[in-house]
Order: structure tokens, then sequence, then C-alpha cells
């Protein structure tokens, strides 16, 4: 099992161990996996091609390091806890021999399906235990699997199988999402006519729905796997072949293939899950996340599933029966680590405390967030009313490119500070460099957060385009990987993410982080929820412009809040930090997975919403016509 650091002392001393000897560092933490022939060499390395490889020569499969290593010592302990999303339906539990049967029959159908190694096999499927099944069945034949978030509509879909080339698809009926239903099979029909790869489809009954199925090509899951063996013997992989392909879409050009390979991901994702969640044999953990992003993968699926643990995967939505959702599900498997996005702790905030009040939420031991920075209020409430002020927050910082958690308290162990992500995990190593690339040495400091030195989780490359990923991530600064993050260390040494650095708003000569000023717009007494953006100021360069989510509006209406709200932000931050314009707004644009569609709001911010681009993965989409409508600058359609 892979070790876990216990005190401040450990980690201190981990850390600089980790920063001295890199390679010895994460040599040791891989002797700790069964590999089918250990590797020669730890690492080779150059960030100007740039060129990453980890535990050369190393052969292995990581179910193997998932099933069989542990087998012995966990066969009947419980690896994933499956809940609906309608809380009548009956949950499902498999144990780890369980799982590991049903992966291998679905690896034999792969294989009966013309499924090999190095082929791509697309996901498009709800919040069910087929899912993880699917994506293990993948890793163990050596196919390379690209989930693709349940919420995407078919442009988006048949874009994301075009470019890496899937052969299979593997998608369900429908998946059900609070009181509707994503009719997946029906989308999926739309985006592969234009997608003339994939060969055969594999569809799962969930909704029981009415589908077309297209004869030669579709296939029922149930009819696929009937009859196979659940033995299959795993394929030997190369510590650099790829595990899976995930794609992230930025605000123009099409959707990046970042590639993740087994070797370097498996040693980072066991070690970060263990070390920062602090987690022990027979815990209970719970990521709220959606399989379909990054935090789904590392933290659902791969880094727990390796450390043994038990693993609850959620179909439905947190406000659905109602607000209280994920609360009852804390109680009713006794969770004990709980991970979520700060976006939905905020939505849950606003709801008020009868959702809360009546819950026990004793079990719970440490709670985790992961997304977007986490402002001070939402972190006050979170901790106060859900962790019972008893809870260590561990307020994580990673990306899909580094492929598991950076920056983050180590729960119990690193003192925690509200909104800061505080300290690098063992073997990272980030460095914060002014727009010229200089470092910024010492504390009280402002700028682009870099990492200086490769970490075994880290992507490889952009599927088909390396000139991109080398481009995108090492063509900013020198021998260093650009985060794309703006970052302020503090006096003690404490990280606090800005955002994006197109979330970094210059205000006459002032950067100015988003999150800061939502924070200090979050901390007014009516204020719900809150989104900042930069807008061109013919004075200033860059004006602030703040959506703004309220309760019930004081007596003097919109103008006495626009008016308290900068007085508030003028406090908090400084006079520079005081929004040029304030929007009240129904709510904002939000992804299923709950996070802020914020180019939307920069293309209202600007006067410009005629082309917003694929909004269909937004949880409600007319929420961003009544934002156009009242919006406070001349928008052009």
């Amino acid at each position: 099992m892979v070790a876990r650091i216990h005190s401040l002392g450990g980690y201190i001393y981990e850390y600089k161990k980790s920063v001295a000897n890199p390679e010895v560092f994460w040599a040791q933490i891989a002797e700790n996996f069964h590999w089918r022939k250990r590797f020669t060499k730890v690492l080779e390395w150059n960030f100007s091609n740039p060129d990453i490889k980890w535990f050369i020569d190393g052969k292995l499969n990581i179910t193997e390091n998932i099933f069989e290593k542990n087998m012995y010592t966990h066969a009947d302990q419980l690896a994933i806890i499956w809940e609906p999303n309608d809380p009548n339906e009956e949950h499902i539990q498999l144990t780890y021999m369980q799982l590991f049967r049903e992966v291998n029959k679905f690896a034999n159908t792969l294989k009966r399906l013309n499924v090999r190694k190095g082929d791509r096999v697309a996901i498009y499927m709800p919040m069910v235990p087929e899912l993880t099944i699917a994506m293990l069945a993948c890793a163990r034949i050596g196919a390379v699997h690209s989930v693709v978030f349940a919420g995407f509509s078919a442009q988006s879909l048949s874009e994301r199988i075009n470019d890496a080339q899937a052969k299979v698809l593997l998608t369900a009926d429908g998946g059900f999402r609070g009181n509707k239903i994503t009719p997946l099979k029906q989308i999926a029909d739309e985006a592969l006519e234009s997608s003339p790869c994939v060969e055969t489809v594999v569809v799962l009954k969930r909704t029981k729905t009415e589908v077309n199925m297209e004869v030669g090509r579709d296939i029922w899951w149930h009819t696929a796997i009937n009859g196979q063996s659940d033995e299959c013997p795993a394929e030997v992989m190369d510590a650099e072949d790829e595990l899976f392909i995930l794609y992230t879409s930025g605000s123009t050009g099409k959707p990046k293939g970042i590639v993740h390979t087994v070797g370097g991901y498996m040693v980072f994702t066991a070690y970060t899950f263990k070390n920062v969640f602090q987690y022990n044999a027979g815990d209970v953990y719970f990521c709220t996340a959606d399989i379909g992003w990054i935090t789904g993968h590392s933290y659902i699926v791969y880094g727990p599933l390796l450390n043994g643990a038990q693993s609850v995967m959620f179909e439905g939505v947190p406000t659905w029966p109602d607000a209280g959702r994920f609360w009852d599900i804390v109680d009713k498997f006794n969770v004990n680590q709980f991970y979520t996005a700060p976006t939905a702790i905020r939505s849950l905030l606003a709801q008020g405390m009868e959702f809360v009040n009546g819950k026990k939420l004793t079990s719970l031991k440490v709670l985790g967030t992961v997304g977007e920075p986490i402002n001070e209020e939402a972190w006050h409430w979170y901790h106060d009313h859900i962790g019972k002020s008893r809870c260590p927050i561990v307020d994580t910082w990673w990306q899909t490119e580094t492929g598991g958690v950076m920056i983050s308290p180590m729960a119990g162990i690193t003192p925690t500070k509200p909104s800061f992500a505080t300290m690098p995990l063992p073997g990272i190593q980030p460095v914060i460099v002014d727009n010229e690339g200089r470092e910024l040495t010492g504390n009280s400091v402002e700028g682009n957060l870099c990492i200086r030195f490769p970490w075994p989780g880290m992507a490889r490359t952009i599927w088909g385009d390396h000139e991109r990923f080398r481009e995108t991530y090492f063509g900013s600064f020198k021998n260093l990987y650009f985060t794309g993050d703006g970052a302020k260390r503090d006096e003690d040494g404490y990280y606090r993410i800005l955002g994006r650095v197109d979330d970094v708003i210059n205000v006459s000569g002032h950067r100015l982080g988003t999150a800061e000023i939502e924070n200090a717009i979050n901390a007014h007494p009516l204020v719900n929820e809150s989104a900042v953006v930069g807008y061109p100021h013919e004075i200033k360069g860059q004006g602030i412009y703040a959506f703004v989510v309220c309760g019930e509006l004081s007596t003097g209406g919109e103008e006495g809040i626009q008016k308290s709200i900068r007085i508030a932000v003028e406090k908090i931050i400084g006079p520079f930090a005081r929004p040029d314009i304030i929007q009240l707004v129904p709510g904002l644009p939000k992804t299923r997975s709950g996070k802020i569609m914020r180019r939307i709001l920069r293309k209202v911010a600007e006067g410009d919403a005629s082309n917003l681009g694929d909004i269909t993965t937004l949880l409600d989409e007319d929420i961003v016509e009544k934002i156009i409508d009242g919006a406070l600058v001349e928008v052009k359609r």
C-alpha cells in the first residue's frame, strides 16, 4: 500500500526529500506497486520539446494493481457504492471481487468486438457502475478510454469521437438527472451521423426509453456480455503507454485531448488520494464529481480503487428531490471523506439551513473542495455547518493536465486558511513568475503559477497535436510548465489561486483575481453567489463587471444593494477593486457539473452575445437569455 504522511513534521521532511532528489522520492513510492517488469530508469525529461517519460521500461497493468495485487486482503470489501438518482431506487454495492469479475466480463466483450491494445473506446454514459466497469475493462486489455461527459451535445460528442478515432462507442438509452431524462442514445445517433470511425455501439438499458437500434452496429449491453467469461488476463503495458484521453475545451479552438499514461498516472493518483484525504482502511469516501471530468477519473475511480477504498458514486444532482440530498447520502453510508465543488456548496448555502438541520453528519472526518477557488463565506459555512467545526477542509488545486492534486492541505496535518490551497504536495515544485518569466522569490508575491520540475501524473501530450501541447503549456515561459493560473504566495508561504490568467483583471495597473473580488461580494449578507469578469474600459484598460445573485432585496431596491456591494468590496480589498458594473441576475450559467461558464459572462460584459458557442452543457440554458436581456451594456445579438 502507498505510505501515508502522519504529521506536519512528516510532511516537511517528505517535501524536502522530494525536492532534493525527486527521482529517488518517486521511485520509492513506485516500489509499492506491482510491476511485471521493474523500470530501469525513473525519469527522462525536457520541457522544451516537451518530452517527459517516467518509470522507463517498466511493464505493468493498472487493473492488476487494483485487483490481483490486493485480492487476498480485500476481495470481500466494498469497492463501489452506487446511489441512484431516485432515492427510492435500490442502491448497488460491489465488492472488489464482484467488480473484478464484471470488469473481466466486459473486457472479454470488448475483445469479442475486435477492440485491441491501443484502440480508442469512447464512453458517453450516465453515472452508473457500468461506467466504471467500462473504463477498467479498457485498461485491462490496453484500450484507451475516452469518457465524454453525458451532458455534451451531439456535435461535441462527434468532435471528440472523431479526434480520437474511436472504433467503439459505449452509451445508454438515457440518463437520469433530477427530474429529467437525458436521451443519450438519441444524441449519440445524431453524433454518429458524422462519426464514421465508430464500428460498434454498445447500449446500456438504464431509463427503458424506446430507442433506435441500428442493425449491424448497435448491440444491447446485456446481450453483448451474455456468456462472457469472468476471467481475462491483463494486457502487459509499458509505463508510458496511453491509459486515457480526456478532452478539455477552451473558449476557442477545438477541444484538447489530454493524454495520460499508465505508470505515472497510477503512482500519482494513488499517492495523492491517500495523503490529501488521509484515507484509512475501512473509510467510506464520497466524491460528488461526474466521471466525465478528471476529478471523477482520478478521485472516484483510479485513486480510491488503487488504495482499496470504498468509493461512493452518485447518479443524481445535489438539489433533487431536495437540497439535502448530499447530506442524506452522507448519513446513509456513514461517509468519512466528502469531496465536492465550491459552486455546489454556494448553491446549497443559498437554500438555507432547513436542508441541513436534522442531518447527523457525525461520520464526516474530512471535507474537500475542487474545481475553483472557494470563497471565504462558503468555506466557513461548509466548515461550520457541514463539518460541525471539527473536519479539516482540503481546498485542492489541480487540473485535467496535472492528473491529480498539486497544491492542497493534507487533512488534519496542514494548518488551513480559508480560500488558500496552502502548500504543494511532496514532489511538486511550484514557482511564481512575472509576465517576462522572471521568478518572484520569497513570500508576499503574485504572478503566474508555473511548475519547474516534472511529476509522474502530468499529461504527456495533446492527442494528435504535440505542437499545441508545447505551445499551450511550455511556450510561455522557458523550461517551465505554465498552469494558466495566477497565484499569490502570502507571508506564510501559502498559495492562493487567483483563477485563470484571463480571469485576472488588470485595472489601472492593479492585478485583481476575480475570485478575490467575488469573495468580497459574496461576503455581503444579501448575496448568494457572484461571478466577476473584466470588460474593456477606455480609461482603466479593464473594468470590473459583476453578475450577482441575491436573496430578498432590501428596501433600497437594486440601486441600494449595488451601492452597498461596492462599499463592501472597497472595504475588504480597496477602492481600486470596486465593481464598475453590477448586474443582478436570477442565476449564473453553470454546466451540469456545477462550473460557472465564464466565457458566456465575458461575452455579455463585452456587449457581444452574437456567438456564445456551445451552451448545451448548461444546467439551465434559459438563464443565458435572462442575463442578456438584463445586461447593463449594449449587447449585440
